[in-house]
């Protein structure tokens, strides 16, 4: 794919930077494949059920925003877009929704996620949630949660309009 500026996590880091080199990597993944779809496209569902490169973006938004404010900072009321009465609310999208809007939105979550994480150690256990979890849980968590929606998103993709690549 063009435009990758992705940066490969370094093989002789320590275990924050490997973990954070990992997340970091497949954050910029979720962006290499959404990057230059439509509106219409990202919002077209092409299987299923209310998976779209939209949604999966929406979904990613608001699973950086949970673990990380609202699970490993403790903070109170942070915007989710699913509820009780509707648990796949972050993947309802539409057409009209823009896709370039909904990845700043996705990066600025990763921004904020970035800051919560650059105030705890890999020990520290999460003030929100139960509160059994490590950080380094959550990172490990992140890392499965946000590989797993980059493969979908390169189905998605290649699906689209043909473009594969790692």
């Amino acid at each position: 794919m063009e435009n990758d500026t992705r940066v490969e996590p370094l093989e002789t880091a320590g275990e924050r930077e490997t973990l954070i080199g990992f997340l970091d990597y497949f954050r910029a993944t979720v962006h290499l494949k959404a990057a230059g779809l439509s509106d219409a496209d990202g919002a077209k569902q092409l299987l299923p059920s209310l998976t779209t490169v939209s949604g999966l973006v929406q979904h990613l938004t608001d699973v950086e925003r949970l673990w990380f404010q609202d699970r490993i900072d403790g903070q109170q009321g942070v915007p989710l877009r699913w509820s009780a009465e509707d648990p796949d609310g972050e993947f309802r999208v539409s057409e009209s929704d823009s896709l370039v809007r909904l990845l700043a939105d996705y990066e600025a979550a990763c921004g904020q996620s970035r800051e919560v994480l650059a105030r705890y150690g890999l020990e520290d256990r999460c003030r929100g949630g139960d509160k059994g979890q490590s950080v380094r849980w959550v990172l490990v968590h992140m890392i499965e949660e946000t590989s797993r929606h980059c493969g979908h998103l390169d189905i998605l993709r290649e699906l689209l309009d043909g473009s594969t690549g790692d």
